[in-house]
C-alpha cells in the first residue's frame, strides 16, 4: 500500500533540492576552499544528519543531529562561495527546524544563516549594497518558509485534535445512548412489575377464591380464567426478568460508530459472531476503541487502523494494530494508562507492542482481553 502523502512527497522534493544545489561542487564545476573530499564528506554529513533528525524518535538525538546539519552547512556555504544556489541548503534547514525543534530555534537559525550568506557574499567581493541585498533576500525567503511550515504544523495539529475530539464525542454518544436504553428498560420493567404484575396477582387470587365457590359450568370457566391469569402473570414476570438482565448491545455497530469517518485514518472493525459482551464490558471496549483511535491520530502517523474482537476461550480479546511508524520504546501516557485501568477493573489485561507487523510493515499494536461473563 502506498502510504506517501503530500507531506512525504514534499519532503522528498526538498531532499532532492538540497542534493541538487550541491551538484556544481560535487561534479567539480566549482572548487571549494577546502579539499574536495573534505567538502564532499561534509555535504554527505549534512544530508545524513538532516534525514536522521527527521526519523529519530529521541528528542535529544533530534536536536544534536539538526544542530550538526546546521553548523556543517555553514562551513559548506562559506568554503564554496561560488556554488550559486548552495545557500538554498540553509533555507531548507531553517524550514526543517520549524518542524523538528521549535519556531524560536528556527528563527535563531534563520538569523545565523543570514549572517553566513552575508559573509559569503562579502568574500566574493560584493559591496555593501550587494551584501545587504543578498542577505535580505535569503532572510525573507527563510522567514516566509519557516512561518509557512509553522502555520502548516498548527493546522495539522488542530485537525488532529478536532478529529480526536470528534472520536471522543462519538464514544460518549454511544455510551449515553446505551445508558438511556438501559434506564428505559428498567423503567418499563418496574412499571410491568408494580402495575400489571400486582394486578394480575390480585386477579389470580380472586379467581382462585371464585373457583372454590362456583359449581357446574361456572366453575369450569373460572378455572380456565385462573389458568390464563397465572400464565399471563408468569409471562409478565419473565418479561420483567429479561428487561432487567438482558443488556445485549450491538458491539460491532458501537465500535464502528466510534471509528467511522475519521479524517486521515481508515478504521476497519471485525467482530466474531461468538462475542457477547454485557453493558459494562461494552462500555470498556468502546472506551478502549476511543483511546486507540485518538492515540493513533495523535502519535501513530498511520493511514490505517485495524481492530479485531474475537472469543479466545473464556476471554474476549480485542486487538488493534496500525500501519504507523511504531516505536522502539513504548511510553505509556495518561490515555493508555487509563485504558489499562479500565480493563484491569474487569479482571483483564492490556499489552502494547511498538514494533508490530501490519501487512509486512512496522506498526503499533494494542491487545486487551477481558473475561467472558
Amino acid at each position: 500500500m502506498d502510504r506517501f502523502g503530500p507531506d512525504d512527497w514534499s519532503g522528498v522534493a526538498m531532499l532532492v533540492v538540497c542534493v541538487g544545489v550541491g551538484v556544481p561542487v560535487i561534479l567539480g564545476a566549482t572548487e571549494p576552499a577546502v579539499p574536495h573530499a573534505v567538502w564532499l564528506a561534509g555535504f554527505a554529513a549534512v544530508i545524513a544528519a538532516a534525514v536522521g533528525s527527521v526519523f529519530t524518535e529521541r528528542p535529544a538525538a533530534r536536536y544534536v543531529l539538526y544542530g550538526l546539519a546546521v553548523v556543517v552547512s555553514w562551513g559548506l556555504v562559506v568554503t564554496a562561495p561560488g556554488a550559486g544556489l548552495l545557500p538554498i541548503l540553509l533555507v531548507a534547514l531553517a524550514a526543517l527546524g520549524a518542524e523538528l525543534v521549535t519556531v524560536p530555534v528556527a528563527l535563531a537559525v534563520t538569523g545565523a544563516n543570514t549572517a553566513i550568506v552575508a559573509v559569503t557574499a562579502a568574500r566574493q567581493g560584493g559591496g555593501a549594497v550587494d551584501v545587504l541585498t543578498v542577505g535580505g533576500f535569503y532572510a525573507l525567503i527563510q522567514l516566509a518558509t519557516v512561518l509557512s511550515v509553522a502555520a502548516s504544523l498548527r493546522e495539522r495539529r488542530a485537525r488532529r485534535e478536532l478529529a480526536a475530539a470528534n472520536v471522543e464525542l462519538r464514544a460518549a454518544g454511544v455510551l449515553l445512548e446505551e445508558s438511556a436504553r438501559t434506564a428505559e428498560r428498567l423503567r418499563i420493567s418496574r412499571e410491568l412489575h408494580d402495575l400489571i404484575g400486582h394486578q394480575l396477582t390480585v386477579l389470580a387470587l380472586e379467581l382462585e377464591a371464585a373457583r372454590h365457590r362456583a359449581d357446574g359450568r361456572a366453575r369450569e370457566h373460572v378455572e380456565r380464567a385462573g389458568t390464563v391469569a397465572r400464565e399471563l402473570l408468569a409471562d409478565v414476570r419473565a418479561t420483567v426478568d429479561t428487561l432487567r438482565t438482558d443488556h445485549a448491545t450491538d458491539l460491532a455497530e458501537a465500535l464502528r460508530r466510534v471509528g467511522r469517518q475519521v479524517p486521515g485514518l481508515a478504521v476497519t472493525v471485525e467482530i466474531d459472531d461468538a462475542v457477547g459482551a454485557d453493558e459494562e464490558q461494552t462500555a470498556v471496549l468502546v472506551r478502549a476503541m476511543q483511546e486507540i483511535v485518538t492515540n493513533t491520530l495523535r502519535h501513530g502517523h498511520a493511514a490505517t487502523l485495524r481492530v479485531e474482537v474475537a472469543r479466545d476461550g473464556d476471554r474476549i480479546r480485542m486487538t488493534a494494530v496500525d500501519d504507523g511508524r511504531g516505536t522502539r520504546e513504548v511510553r505509556v501516557g495518561n490515555g493508555l494508562r487509563g485504558l489499562s485501568e479500565r480493563v484491569a477493573a474487569l479482571g483483564g489485561d492490556v499489552s502494547f507492542d511498538g514494533a508490530a507487523s501490519f501487512d509486512g510493515t512496522a506498526g503499533f499494536r494494542v491487545t486487551a482481553t477481558v473475561p467472558v461473563r
